[in-house]
């Protein structure tokens, strides 16, 4: 915990008196419509530098050429069956990278819009793994007002006119509009998943606007934060001594971003709802057969606003009306003619042609009055598809159906819901927001790093079993594929326990879980490599037990579907493993079930295997894509849980780090939930992973070595002999296990994981500790005795996960100054995070790309490892790095997109990267879980006897059956009978 106030010598207040006059805030000092005393600011007109991309020197790609040239071919090779190659480092966006990012919309999963600071909509991801990056400039908020008297009218698009996009010759129409906001006396808020843009007097001197988006991004609401729509509450407040008419004004094109809109067939259909909830709805026909899309725009009418819709105009001159006609309209009257709601279905459109739509809300508002327009924005696809054929219904049909006019009910629920939203998220933050123990720069980047669980390509699909969606042709043709994958075929006695396993090859998969009721007796197929792992194999080749939750789907009060999100914009890998490992704090913390749900995916997979053929690019040999006991990199890319591994750059099954990941990651969630039932599901999975690891130790000191290739999350920084990382890693997996053995049961193992990590430590000091800090690695290249930043990660999991330290606390606190003095402060003075490598002579490490660059995500690891350590006020240094790089205004210009990885230079690598969500490892090691603060005191490892042949792989089923039956999970059990 924090003690005190933490120091600073830098600024540690951003009020919003610096941006808004204080009578502006009091004006708004109702509905929520002032912006909260912690929050990202932006003023309008701050100009969006172009920002600077990462590129590597002549010696580094010198020893990538080979590389290149293989990953050249595999993306041609992938473009030639339309699809995109995860990794694809030669093709650059049109729209360059910005810093012009905001809050983006929606919940979680269901396809995602950003949004710009400005006010533009782009970065649209409505297609998983898609991502176009322009914003559509049809897609705005315009206001006018005309005073009695009409001696003052003002009509301006609430948005600056300096866009991209605008002025060009194909802008078709929507330069006529007013784009003359200056911007100059208009402000931008963001607290995720809120944000407030203020208008203090702009286009109207004597009139306050306050837009307040909001989404709904509830933590531990498994419902409504998987919700793909956003509100928009204007507050409208004059000061003036004539009363205003006030219109707002909605446009929205039918598009999903880029040129779809320009595709044809797409229709614009009116709408009245209940409750006064009016609009548009957009019917969106995708090409390459994706599943459609239909957007909603909406407001609603009250005994003060009206609400008016034009279903269609165009933005051509061909149009029947144009952009230009309705701005005129607008300008004219201040709202559309009422008959338009009667209209019904446009004509579908012309491909070449765009169809938008526009809702109008008017109202009068009193001198020294106030009044609040509400409108809503929603988005039904409820089909996700990927590009291998496979669909599955998105996590929001559950509540909302599979049409995709679900889009009229969601807007509705939207504007009617939206107060309670705020209620629920004001309660889960305020308790950060109001702790004055926490630097202000800290809370409010602590939410707004979330924008990635939003905008990180996040896909929710609603059963826990993978749908039966496969064709019969397809079936055929996934049995020809897949000739090559491993099916285990379990017959299995309930009611006696028994087990019973025969093993072919070829065939398909079942589409459905069966489930185990009664007495009856159920036939299961399982495919190595697909999404249910075959039978785990003891060393002796006899079969052992299977985990319960593989066979039985999950109770209703766990069924929270299943869940994806990207490495990142760029890297587009599902769920990667490694990456996982920093940010998955913020899932524990915030959605406990989605994590559990994870780790049961990859618990599955550490026990299957996949026997196709895969190319490894960086040294162009072969393998096969899924080894048994080997954690998976991914969950995949075009076809998530049952073509894992994507990432072909190495082999992964020979990666030191993802293994022990695994392990410390199921004990963390385990020990924080309490969860038996899990922890009896996962178990298997542990032992296997732990099992597997035996083969990277070469000399037998129970110590595994690294293989002189990047075989590991820096994989682009070779490692010789024992490592910092992997090895740190190691020793806590051992620890985990042996503790999360001893709390199932399984004596025999714990016995077994306590020999090796006494044995394993003991090497690892010896090999490594140099006084003040652990090696590199043990071998003797150029930067083995490097400092590396992350060389204590298995003590931050140790530590998060309430166990006994890893070392003595001289040593965790020696490295962690180490790394503090010089991997910190001796770059810009702590103002740019960690580096990755340094040097013992302060210089830094310029081995390969990765030791020389800074990393937000592990920046932050490394400050949650040293609050761990009671060093607050380092840590807290520490992490300001990356604010005062990524996010301040004197920054690089990440904020909503914060990059893998930048340079000390200001070069970016990666935009929009799962890792930094490890800030919420801070936040961890600041309230740790009361079920982990609670943990006995003693020394779990104090609590393991070692007998003689603890080493030998065995294992205890009796404790793990009880626990099993305590979780009453034993009624369809599948562990094998104790004879």
């Amino acid at each position: 915990m924090v003690s005190g106030n933490i120091f600073h010598c830098r600024k540690d207040s951003w009020p919003p008196e610096e941006y808004i006059s204080r009578a502006t805030l009091q004006l708004l000092d109702f509905d929520s419509a002032a912006p909260p005393e912690q929050a990202w600011r932006r003023r309008l007109n701050c100009h969006a530098s172009i920002l600077k991309e990462f590129s590597v020197t002549f010696m580094e790609a010198m020893k990538m050429v080979r590389l290149a040239i293989r990953l050249w071919s595999y993306i041609r090779e992938e473009a030639s069956h339309g699809r995109k190659a995860p990794i694809d480092p030669f093709t650059r966006e049109s729209c360059k990278p910005s810093a012009s990012q905001g809050v983006p919309l929606g919940g979680m999963g269901s396809g995602s819009i950003s949004r710009g600071f400005r006010g533009e909509f782009k970065h649209w991801q409505i297609v998983p793994g898609t991502c176009e990056a322009s914003p559509i400039m049809a897609n705005q908020f315009s206001i006018f007002i005309s005073r009695d008297g009409g001696n003052k009218n003002y009509a301006s698009v609430l948005a600056p006119g300096q866009h991209e996009g605008l002025g060009k010759s194909g802008d078709q129409g929507l330069s006529s509009w007013g784009w003359n906001l200056s911007g100059q006396h208009s402000t931008y808020h963001a607290l995720f998943p809120r944000a407030w843009t203020i208008y203090d007097g702009e286009p109207d001197p004597e009139l306050k606007v306050s837009c307040r988006q909001i989404s709904p991004f509830i933590p531990h609401n498994y419902r409504d934060s998987s919700l793909p729509t956003a509100v928009f509450v204007y507050t409208l407040v004059n000061t003036g001594k004539e009363r205003a008419k006030v219109s707002l004004l909605f446009t929205w094109a039918n598009s999903i971003g880029g040129t779809s809109h320009l595709s044809g067939d797409h229709v614009n259909e009116p709408f009245l709802g209940e409750d006064g909830v009016s609009g548009v709805l957009l019917h969106h026909k995708t090409a390459k057969g994706n599943p459609p899309v239909t957007f909603a725009v909406a407001a609603c009418e009250t005994q003060n606003v009206n609400v008016t819709v034009l279903p269609c105009f165009g933005l051509s001159e061909g149009s029947c009306i144009t952009a230009k006609d309705i701005w005129g309209k607008m300008v004219q009257d201040g709202h559309f003619d009422r008959e338009n709601f009667n209209t019904g279905p446009s004509m579908p459109s012309s491909p070449g042609e765009t169809h938008c739509a526009a809702i109008s809300a008017s109202t009068w508002v009193e001198p020294h009055g106030k009044c609040t327009v509400a409108f809503a924005l929603a988005w039904s696809s409820p089909k996700v598809k990927f590009l291998k054929g496979k669909s599955y219904h998105r996590r929001y049909t559950k509540y909302y159906g599979t049409s995709e006019r679900a889009a009229l009910n969601l807007v509705h629920d939207a504007l009617t819901n939206y107060k309670q939203w705020e209620e629920e998220i004001e309660k889960w933050q305020n308790p950060i927001l109001r702790d004055d123990k926490l630097p202000e720069w800290y809370k409010f980047t602590l939410f707004n790093e979330l924008y990635f669980l939003v905008a990180g390509g996040t896909v929710w699909i609603d059963s826990p079993v993978l749908a039966a969606n496969v064709g019969s042709n397809q079936h055929q043709s996934m049995i020809a594929e897949n000739k090559n994958v491993e099916v285990t075929e379990a017959k299995v006695k309930c009611r006696q326990g028994a087990l019973v396993q025969d093993t072919t090859n070829g065939g398909y998969d079942s589409t459905e879980d069966s489930v185990l009721n009664g007495d009856d007796e159920t036939t299961l197929t399982r495919y190595s490599g697909k999404d249910e792992p075959v039978i785990p194999q003891g060393r002796d080749g006899k079969y052992t037990r299977l985990p319960q939750t593989l066979l039985d789907p999950q109770n209703n009060s766990d069924d929270v579907g299943r869940f994806l999100y990207l490495e990142g914009v760029e890297y587009i890998m599902w769920c990667t493993y490694d990456v996982h490992f920093y940010a998955s704090f913020a899932l524990l913390e915030l959605f406990p079930k989605i994590e559990l749900s994870i780790q049961r995916d990859f618990a599955r997979a550490v026990l299957c295997e996949d026997g196709r053929k895969v190319k490894f690019l960086a040294e162009g040999n072969w393998g096969i894509r899924k080894v048994r006991g080997a954690v998976p990199h991914d969950l995949g890319t075009h076809d998530p849980w049952h073509e894992m591994n994507a990432y072909n750059i190495h082999d992964t099954s020979k990666w030191k780090d993802l293994n022990p990941k695994f392990v410390l990651q199921v004990y963390r969630d385990f020990a924080a939930t309490g969860d038996l039932s899990f922890g009896a599901d996962v178990w298997p999975a542990v032992c296997a992973a732990i099992e597997y690891m035996d083969q990277f130790d070469r000399d037998n000191d129970c110590l595994i070595e690294n293989d002189g290739f990047p075989d590991q999350t820096y994989d682009a920084w070779t490692v010789h002999g024992v490592s910092a990382y992997c090895g740190c890693l190691w020793l806590a997996a051992l620890q985990a296990a042996a503790a999360m053995a001893l709390q199932l049961g399984d004596r025999a193992f714990a016995e077994r994981c306590k020999t090796k990590f006494i044995k394993a430590k003991s090497a690892f000091e010896e090999k490594l500790w140099n006084g003040s800090y652990f090696n590199y690695d043990s071998g003797s290249s150029s930067n083995s005795r490097s400092i590396q930043a992350d060389q204590l990660a298995g003590q931050w999991y140790t530590a998060s996960s309430g166990l006994p330290d890893l070392f003595d606390d001289f040593k965790i606190q020696n490295a962690l100054q180490k790394i503090y003095d010089f991997n910190v402060m001796k770059v810009r003075g702590g103002r740019m995070g960690a580096v990755n490598g340094m040097h013992p002579n302060g210089k830094v490490d310029e081995t390969g790309m990765q030791s020389r660059e800074i990393w937000a995500g592990v920046t932050y690891a490394v400050a949650a490892t040293m609050i761990h350590a009671g060093m607050e006020e380092q840590a807290f240094t520490t992490a300001e790095g990356i604010f005062i790089a990524g996010w301040s205004e004197e920054g690089y210009g990440y904020s909503f997109q914060t990059p893998e990885a930048w340079t000390i230079d200001g070069h970016f690598r990666s935009l929009l990267y799962m890792r930094p969500l490890a800030i919420w490892g801070m936040q961890w090691a600041l309230s740790l879980p009361k079920a982990i603060l609670e943990a006995p005191q003693i020394n779990i490892m104090d609590r393991i006897h070692v007998s003689p042949h603890s080493a030998k792989s065995s294992h205890n089923e009796t404790g793990v059956r009880k626990i099993a039956n305590k979780a009453r999970c034993f009624d369809n059990s599948v562990f094998p009978c104790a004879c």
